[in-house]
């Protein structure tokens, strides 16, 4: 019985078990249904249409699968009874992966791998249904016009409009929800790489949580049976997808640093994704464990610092640059960053996240690592003193002194650096400062004093270089610290201290020279002057850095004050001896006869002062008052000098009012000399004044007060003095001059355990006087005795009798 051949009539009630398998025909110019579908589906699918209905109800497009796209295409289901075999109506998987994994599998990376090498495989068998194959697409363009063959609408669907149900037929009922279907790891990968970080993480999550089941083996059947991933395939898989997730969040922390103004990504802000992920995280590490968390949050907290440490590294800029400089853009950099971060970026995170803190110590921890590698290599001076003074100043008043400083209350940021590595810097400064400090001050001195013995005379700058040098340093550790200030003051005053004794010396040297004092008068003087002018500005600096330092450089400040008091005091003697020189023959003329006639002496003397002190007007404030009052101070001694040695005898009260009058009237006129070349010793203007009264009065009580007044005055007078002064007055009456002295010898007394007076305040001790003639003033009989009969212990307090001096001339008024 012949085989009839089928009509492919679609028989909507007969079953596809029946309808027997046929091989393709072979015939040219007939149809290929298959073919045909293949193509009118790519064609339709291109241009974007609809997919029309095959007269057996099947499509006529064919599904973009997956297998399609990675080139399964070998693998495509054969055809029958006019519907797909493994379509979904046949209870199985349409496709080869499907059938595979199984329903509720995720395809993971290495499935299409696998396909891949199937799919070569496959390619590589020959028959005869692909020659067929081949034959039916070179004719296919045969049936290019005919088309498929068009459907008749039912009665029904012409009567009622479309999408209306017939009249008694129940409304169809609503379809299950369908399961959402877990995602492939490609699929969660571009989920990443499409900045949708929080949606990936929680798929990542889900991964995750199904690798758990299946290594804890309380998965369902499903993923057992062989069909399941390999254990460590799996884990590997959320592995590589967390590294990838979290190369993309740094990624991301370093973009908006770098342009913090920059919107990208889908899903929200790319911060808030971040911010998100980090919230899932730290949600999840609460159920893994303290030994299977992630730590997405430290991690986090680690790329912020390794970015701020890239940026302030490009910042800092290259390792020639001065250090002042580069700290000078470092705090730009942080200045910028900080503000960006406080208005733009940490307000897109979650609050529970205190993102600004987590900037503050990432930038505070990166920039204490740059400042710990700089310290690592030599640093010049001027280097360690700007970084020291970043560290200390800048950075907490200039950067953190503008921002939130919760943390530093806190105590979470720490110091940038650790104190040993301050106080090695803060050593190496004192070290270096006090090496340069000493060799230059010596280099200035050296060049100093060759200026001193120069046939040239330049002006001198010596105590201006040496405070610059000094004030140098010590301007600028108190900046950084009290502490460092202190210090370098210390190290300062000592090195002060050691140059001014060389100084001292040098000077002593100059005055002791033979050829210096071949120099003209004036260049001497005027020499010497410039050297009394180094005290004062030295002297001052030795008392700034003794109140800045320590107690322990008031050894140094002595020594500093003596060496300038000693070169002061060789200077004022030298000027003083010049002057005096050229006053002694003035001085020569007082108290002789025809002083009392005549002024020449005085106006002699008071000359010369007044031309001299213009000279010595060049010279600093308190150098030139010490050395006017030691002038007033010598000149009234001078003048004393010659009426304590007895050139002057007076023998009548006319005469000695006239001594006295004479002394009163040049007393005042030295006073108003002085007075006008601005000397503070007011204490010498009554010395003479106190003289001429004790050669004016005439009653011993009063003379014996003017004398108790006197020695009060003028501590350091004698009785010889007293003596010689009743001597000029011509007071010869033994009981008189017992009761005079008596008063000089009871305070003289008094005042044994008293400390003697300054060298400024001497007044009698340099005026010597000559012994008195021996003279007992005793009866004749008494003084007729033989000397040898006088030296009884009784009369030991006698004193011997001397050789009498020759007889010179006395000016008798």
């Amino acid at each position: 019985m012949p085989i009839l051949k089928s009509l492919r009539i679609p028989d909507p009630k007969g079953t596809r078990a029946n309808t027997l398998p046929l091989t393709p025909s072979r015939n040219p110019f007939e149809s290929s249904s298959g073919a045909e579908d293949e193509e009118k589906g790519d064609l339709d699918a291109f241009r974007g249409e609809s997919a029309p209905t095959l007269p057996n109800g099947a499509s006529c497009h064919r599904r973009a699968t997956l297998e399609k796209l990675v080139g399964l295409s070998p693998f495509r289901l054969g055809r029958g009874g006019g519907r797909r075999v493994g379509s979904p109506g046949d209870g199985e998987s349409r496709s080869f992966l499907g059938r595979v994994l199984g329903p509720g599998v995720r395809r993971s990376s290495a499935d299409f791998g696998l396909l891949a090498r199937l799919n070569g495989a496959r390619q590589g068998g020959t028959g005869d249904a692909e020659a067929a194959g081949e034959a039916a697409r070179r004719l296919a363009f045969l049936r290019l016009g005919r088309g498929p063959k068009p459907r008749r609408g039912s009665l029904a669907e012409r009567l009622l409009p479309s999408g209306e149900p017939a009249v008694g037929t129940a409304p169809p009922a609503p379809a299950p929800p369908k399961a959402k279907e877990p995602l492939s790891v490609l699929e969660i990968l571009s989920l990443i790489q499409k900045r949708e970080l929080a949606r990936a993480d929680e798929h990542i999550l889900e991964l995750e949580a199904e690798e758990k089941l299946v290594t804890s083996g309380a998965g369902p059947g499903s993923l057992g049976g062989g069909r399941g991933l390999p254990e460590g395939r799996r884990a590997r898989d959320v592995t590589l997808l967390y590294e990838a997730l979290q190369r993309e969040l740094w990624a991301l922390v370093r973009e908006t640093l770098a342009d913090p103004g920059a919107a990208g990504g889908t899903g929200g802000a790319p911060l808030t994704q971040l911010g998100q992920v980090l919230a899932q995280e730290e949600e999840a590490d609460g159920r893994r464990g303290p030994g299977a968390a992630r730590r997405f949050r430290a991690h986090w907290a680690e790329a912020v610092g390794q970015v701020a440490g890239e940026r302030l590294e490009a910042a800092a800029g290259a390792e020639a640059e001065a250090m002042a400089g580069r700290l000078e853009a470092l705090r730009s950099r942080l200045l910028e960053d900080m503000g960006a971060v406080r208005t733009r970026l940490a307000p897109a995170y979650p609050a529970s996240l205190g993102a600004f803190g987590v900037y503050l110590r990432g930038y505070h921890g990166a920039l204490s690592d740059w400042l710990r590698k700089a310290t690592y290599h030599w640093l010049p001076l001027a280097d360690r003193y700007a970084l020291l003074y970043w560290h200390n100043q800048v950075y907490p008043r200039e950067i953190l002194g503008l921002v939130n400083i919760v943390a530093l209350e806190n105590g979470q940021l720490g110091p940038l650096l650790p104190a040993e590595t301050i106080r090695s810097l803060e050593d190496e400064c004192v070290t270096d400062v006090k090496a340069q400090t000493r060799a230059a001050l010596l280099q200035t001195l050296q060049e100093e004093e060759e200026q001193w013995i120069g046939a040239d005379e330049q002006p001198s700058s010596l105590a201006q270089d040496v405070c610059e040098l000094l004030e140098e340093h010590t301007d600028q550790a108190p900046r950084i610290s009290h502490e460092f200030g202190e210090r370098m003051a210390h190290c300062c005053l000592g090195g002060l201290a050691e140059f001014l004794q060389s100084f001292q010396q040098r000077v002593e040297r100059f005055h002791e020279n033979p050829s210096v004092r071949e120099l003209p008068s004036d260049s001497y003087i005027s020499r010497t002057i410039t050297l009394v002018n180094c005290g004062p500005p030295l002297r001052a600096l030795a008392e700034r850095l003794a109140r800045v330092g320590p107690s322990e450089s008031e050894p140094a400040r002595e020594a500093a004050a003596s060496a300038l008091d000693r070169v002061t005091r060789l200077c004022h003697r030298v000027l003083a001896d010049l002057l005096f020189q050229e006053l002694q023959p003035h001085f020569s003329k007082l108290m002789r006869r025809k002083w009392l006639t005549s002024s020449e002496a005085l106006d002699g003397i008071v000359g010369t002062l007044g031309a001299q002190a213009l000279a010595l007007r060049r010279m600093h404030d308190q150098p030139y008052q010490a050395l006017v009052g030691e002038l007033h101070r010598r000149a009234l001694v001078e003048y004393v000098r010659p009426l304590l040695r007895g050139r002057l005898r007076c023998r009548s009260a006319r005469s000695r009012s006239r001594v006295a009058g004479r002394l009163r009237d040049e007393a005042a006129q030295l006073q108003r000399l002085f007075r006008r070349l601005e000397s503070q010793a007011s204490w010498l203007d009554a010395v003479v004044p106190h003289l001429a009264e004790v050669l004016q009065l005439e009653d011993t009580p009063s003379i014996q007060v003017e004398v108790g007044v006197l020695v009060r005055d003028y501590p350091d007078i004698r009785r010889k003095h007293v003596a010689a002064l009743l001597d000029v007055r011509g007071l010869r009456s033994a009981a008189a001059r017992h009761e005079i002295l008596a008063v000089a010898r009871d305070l003289e007394q008094s005042g044994e355990g008293a400390p003697a007076p300054p060298r400024d305040r001497a007044f009698f001790a340099d005026i010597p006087v000559p012994r008195p003639p021996f003279c007992l003033g005793l009866p004749l009989p008494l003084g007729r005795l033989p000397l040898a009969r006088l030296t009884r212990p009784d009369l030991a307090c006698l004193p011997r009798s001397r050789p009498r001096p020759p007889a010179r001339s006395r000016a008798q008024p």
